[in-house]
């Protein structure tokens, strides 16, 4: 590590440490303490995604790859706090620890269109249902010398400005442990839809091994202590009264005491009882251990949500840009947190029509008045290089939480 890359990272590390005292993050947590623990609050907003690559500030000139990756990190979440959204910024550093094990045993190539952020197509692995003795059972396993070795590196580098902290929680959740995800990725949609007419038995047994291996995993990193208070799921700020709150380094916690996510974007075009079939009964054992669930990401879950209702623990449920608000407000009522996510296309991606954009975020805060409202702005993949864009999309929205009451 060079002076200059040393240097550079020590001040951003510094300035990042300073959003972290800012009297506003505590402020944030009591919103969404109270918010998620289904106490009425003003809606809280939560940019996930603002296509920083296309920023100024994502320009990083760290010397050493390694540290580049962390200097981009900073850069990116100090970007974030101008937005004035209203995310927590903890005073911590993320590591994910190197797991042994991540995979089913097989490869599933992806052939790319060509076009750097296009699409792709998986070459299937499983052409079979009669495949199924291909795949392997996973285990939660740490590589702790390389992940102490990492750790060492940016303690020296700046250990004594943030605190390090290392996420032992198993590789296999969110996306590789939704079971959709990696179902879609090894038989394919196209495939596992057809299955579930002409082969269910078969589809059974594939959905039931992947939920016992993703169970396995959890049950293994609970047996060994790797779930800690930094690994909680759930698409928003997992601040809520029936939880601990986050925490650097402290390890030992049971599922019960996290949350837990899944979703079913694979399932978009099934039938609520196939989806109940062939997907929710095999994730059910999986979320029933955390203490709270959210479900759903960019799926259409409109006609699902007594579907959903399943889920013990269930606590948040996504409302996709593609779903029918007031059929969703009708049926989540106050039961759930209304996780409002409307389309990036129509909000920051294509223009700023001011006009539009209160249009639609008035009607749609207007039918779900009388929900658990977040707003989150994600899959924001452009805002044709305008800086100022996501700013204004916040500060525009604020005014119409105020408007709608």
């Amino acid at each position: 590590m060079t002076a200059d890359d040393r240097n550079l990272l020590r001040d951003l590390a510094t300035q990042y440490m300073a959003i972290c005292s800012k009297p506003v993050q505590e402020d944030r947590r009591a919103l969404w303490r109270n918010h998620n623990s289904l106490i009425k609050t003003r809606p809280p907003i939560f940019v996930y995604a603002f296509a920083f690559d296309e920023m100024p500030e994502a320009s990083c000139m760290c010397e050493d790859p390694f540290f580049r990756r962390w200097e981009y990190h900073f850069r990116y979440m100090l970007f974030w706090d101008s937005l004035d959204d209203d995310t927590i910024f903890e005073p911590w550093l993320n590591v994910d620890a190197a797991k042994t094990c991540t995979g089913w045993g097989v490869e599933c190539p992806r052939h790319n269109s060509g076009t750097e952020g296009g699409a792709y197509k998986i070459d299937y692995p499983l052409k079979s249902l009669d495949e199924l003795d291909t795949l392997r059972m996973p285990r939660h396993g740490i590589d702790d010398v390389r992940t102490a070795d990492t750790v060492d590196r940016l303690t020296d580098a700046i250990g004594d400005i943030i605190p390090i902290n290392v996420v032992r929680a198993p590789a296999y959740r969110m996306w590789s442990g939704d079971l959709a995800t990696d179902l879609g990725s090894l038989r394919g949609i196209e495939h596992f839809m057809m299955d579930m007419c002409d082969n269910p038995e078969g589809l059974h047994r594939l959905v039931r091994f992947l939920s016992k291996g993703v169970l396995a995993t959890h049950e293994q990193a609970e047996a060994a202590g790797d779930w800690g208070r930094t690994s909680h799921q759930n698409q928003a700020l997992p601040y809520c009264r029936e939880l601990p709150d986050p925490a650097a380094n402290v390890n030992h916690i049971p599922r019960k005491q996290l949350w837990g996510f899944m979703a079913a974007q694979e399932f978009t075009a099934v039938s609520p009882a196939m989806h109940d079939e062939f997907l929710l009964q095999y994730q059910l054992p999986i979320l029933k251990e955390f203490g709270l669930v959210a479900y759903g990401c960019c799926e259409d879950l409109s006609r699902k949500i007594e579907l959903l209702r399943q889920i013990p623990n269930l606590r948040r449920i996504a409302v996709s840009p593609m779903a029918d608000v007031a059929k969703c407000a009708e049926q989540i009522q106050q039961d759930y947190v209304f996780g409002y996510r409307p389309s990036p296309a129509e909000m920051v991606s294509f223009g700023f029509d001011e006009d539009r954009i209160r249009s639609i975020l008035k009607r749609d805060l207007t039918l779900a008045r009388d929900c658990h409202v977040d707003i989150t702005l994600k899959n924001v993949i452009t805002v044709e290089h305008d800086p100022q864009r996501i700013r204004k999309w916040v500060k525009l929205t604020r005014e119409v939480i105020d408007e709608t009451g």
